[in-house]
């Protein structure tokens, strides 16, 4: 029967067969390709080596297989966790429906292509600030509950928990466990972050592990756990415990412990010396409260001793002397001010009553009106006959104009010159 080569339709479906065979030639056309990632999982059976890859970043794993004739070439030492690079041919598998990688070569990645790469994205995150003084925040005295994130049963978890609870017994923890090395690390630890950071009773996170070599640390370097301990709003210890490689966490962290048992040390205050603190705080408080206590007593008996704290009554006596000297000053310069201003009143009454009409009147003058109550000041304007009102001190009389009159002379008054009568 000839092999069918037209598309498949409902009415004229492939066989399973066929498809496994067009999927197997369709895959077989992509030939060799160089790939890379970590090793999940690396079994040795009859020479042969059985394992799995799994994509670095993604959610991809596939299968591989190295037979013995590789294998026995292979250089160095695999296992579980080593990121690796490949040269695979895909093979599709017709009997089973599965696919897996044949590897023709195997080679660890380089220790300088993975530091090019971390330093790239230490430059980035520092180029976003993650890196900076100010984002650090500060950690509470005494954490009321303490969250760690750290392997199952592992020593960093034995190691915190002993030496913080040494340190202070009360302390209580709340733990995550994840993985800290292998596919899962990077993941598990940001995901632990995230949870405890979602806590609102946790106060502190603890992100501890033992120590390794260079590629088991690598998950702390991962991006997804730097930006899981960026974005927590709880305070992130790093304590990692490896001097020589220190992760990228160390840098984002908000503190830096050299070892799990270091982290223990600076997050929780030892109960011995805070006592101790506590005591010399009372001793010196106790010391000076004695001090400044006599040198107040002291001081009050000084002020005792003065003359006036003997007799304070004569302090009250001078003072009222004072006011009462005061009190007479004070009325003396106003009864003065009244008599001057007595005196100026007087004056002044006496200079009004001089320039007043009435007292050119009271001197023996007279002002003449004439009849329509015009006041005389020409004598042409009083002919002969005219009727006057003559207005004096004592009142007024009516008088009849003679006319225009020549003064008498200087033997009958004295000074013919001068136009007023004398009224010496």
């Amino acid at each position: 029967m000839s092999e069918p080569t037209a598309p498949a339709t409902r009415e004229a479906p492939w066989p399973v067969g066929l498809m496994s065979q067009k999927i197997r030639d369709w895959i077989e056309r992509l030939g060799t390709v160089w790939v890379e990632g970590e090793i999940t999982q690396w079994q040795v059976r009859g020479g042969h080596v059985y394992g799995k890859l799994k994509d670095l970043s993604q959610d991809a794993t596939v299968s591989f297989t190295i037979w013995q004739s590789v294998a026995r070439g292979l250089t160095g030492d695999f296992a579980q966790g080593d990121r690796v690079i490949a040269l695979v041919k895909p093979n599709f598998w017709v009997k089973g429906g599965s696919l897996t990688m044949q590897v023709f070569e195997l080679s660890h990645v380089g220790i300088g292509e993975l530091l090019e790469r971390l330093e790239r994205l230490r430059k980035q995150l520092q180029a976003e600030g993650l890196f900076d003084a100010e984002r650090k925040r500060p950690l509470p005295f005494l954490p009321g509950l303490i969250g760690l994130v750290t392997g199952r049963d592992s020593d960093a978890e034995k190691d915190v928990v002993r030496n913080a609870t040494l340190r202070w017994p009360g302390v209580r923890f709340k733990i995550h466990y994840s993985a800290v090395q292998g596919d899962r690390a990077a993941a598990e630890v940001a995901a632990g972050i995230r949870a405890l950071d979602a806590d609102p009773e946790v106060e502190v996170i603890i992100v501890a592990r033992g120590g390794g070599d260079f590629q088991h640390l690598l998950p702390f370097s991962d991006e997804g756990v730097l930006r899981a301990a960026a974005e927590a709003t709880t305070p992130i210890v790093s304590a990692i415990g490896h001097e020589a490689d220190r992760p990228l966490l160390d840098e984002v962290a908000d503190l830096r412990a050299s070892t799990p048992t270091d982290a223990a040390k600076r997050v929780v205050p030892d109960v011995g010396e805070e006592l101790a603190g506590i005591d010399g705080a009372r001793s010196r408080m106790s010391s000076r409260l004695g001090h400044l206590l006599a040198h107040e007593t002291d001081r009050i008996a000084q002020l005792r001793s003065r003359p006036s704290m003997q007799q304070p009554e004569r302090i009250v006596d001078e003072r009222a002397e004072e006011l009462v000297r005061w009190i007479a000053r004070g009325t003396e310069l106003v009864d003065r001010a009244v008599e001057e201003r007595d005196r100026t009143i007087l004056e002044l009454r006496a200079r009004l009553t001089t320039l007043s009409p009435q007292g050119t009147l009271d001197r023996g003058y007279a002002i003449a009106q004439l009849a329509d109550g015009s006041v005389l000041r020409d004598p042409a304007d009083a002919p002969a006959g005219a009727a006057l009102r003559l207005s004096l001190a004592g009142g007024r009389v009516a008088a009849t104009s003679d006319g225009v009159a020549s003064w008498p002379s200087s033997a009958d008054s004295g000074d013919a010159s001068s136009p007023f009568p004398s009224l010496a």
